[in-house]
């Protein structure tokens, strides 16, 4: 299923595609309020959805859906850095040293944005894009093996971990450079785990202005999601709602000969075969 949020009279509501139609799940909403909670409930909540979305008149046409941010605000937004070889080789020439166990670092949650909303810059003179599979954690997870990470997922999501370079230096953490408001587009909706037979094996690409800027497949991740869970179950807990980004592919703008930043009206497309696509103009 894809389960999304979306705006009817400036108040969020929650929905399941059916078709070219959105069903909207407000005959659940005394039991399931937010999609973190339909997230924690996990198969008990999507079988009541199933069962309401094969008889319940549609909502809205998915054409006409103002899309919000799948998930109200996740507990924890992570994301690796350095995951795919050729993006490896970019930060190389840039000087970034490559890391000889998995790169994590926080956005914060606050940054996370709609699958259609405008970018803000902020400060930042340079403002960069990078595509990425986002994975919602549905079970908690604590030291949990690669062999049984799969069970801990709830589904996916695709992502753009705008990223501020200038600021993303101002800490050896990245995480001013990475939290900016509105640096955080998810969407455009959560595909749940049943849906996506491999996850390793999805083509993903960012176009900007209609130009192919990345263009991959997560087959070429360095640490699969597997690995990911599972190292970073070592540490803390992942809860229901959490939100990883699994890396991104070469081709951002900073790699590039010159360098190539966006600009006030370029509009960023990220995809993923399988998932879906957000777009965001920068504002």
């Amino acid at each position: 299923m894809k389960l999304l949020r979306y705006a009817d009279d400036g108040k969020p509501q929650l929905g399941v595609v059916r078709g070219d139609d959105v069903v909207s799940l407000a005959p659940l909403a005394a039991t399931y309020p937010t999609m973190l909670s339909i997230v924690a409930a996990g198969p008990t909540a999507l079988e009541a959805i199933r069962k309401l979305a094969e008889t319940a008149p549609a909502a809205l046409a998915l054409n006409d859906a103002k899309l919000l941010a799948p998930i109200e605000q996740p507990g924890k937004f992570l994301a690796i850095g350095m995951n795919y070889a050729k993006h490896i080789e970019e930060a190389k020439r840039l000087g970034q040293p490559t890391p000889t166990q998995q790169f994590w670092f926080n956005k914060q949650t606050s940054c996370v944005s709609g699958p259609f909303d405008a970018i803000e810059p902020g400060v930042t003179e340079q403002l960069d894009y990078e595509v990425e599979l986002g994975v919602v954690i549905g079970r908690p997870a604590k030291g949990v093996s690669e062999a049984d990470a799969i069970d801990h997922v709830f589904g996916y999501v695709v992502a753009n971990d705008v990223s501020a370079r200038d600021w993303q230096r101002h800490s050896p953490t990245f995480t001013m450079g990475k939290s900016f408001d509105t640096h955080g587009p998810i969407g455009p909706w959560i595909v749940t785990a049943d849906e996506i037979a491999d996850p390793h094996a999805l083509d993903l690409r960012c176009l900007v202005n209609g130009e192919v800027r990345q263009d991959s497949n997560t087959s070429e991740l360095v640490y699969n999601i597997w690995q990911q869970i599972s190292y970073l179950s070592i540490a803390f807990t992942l809860e229901p709602g959490d939100l990883l980004a699994t890396g991104t592919p070469s081709g951002v703008g900073i790699g590039m000969q010159p360098p190539r930043f966006l600009q006030s009206g370029d509009v960023v497309r990220c995809e993923i075969d399988g998932v879906g696509a957000i777009e965001n103009i920068v504002a």
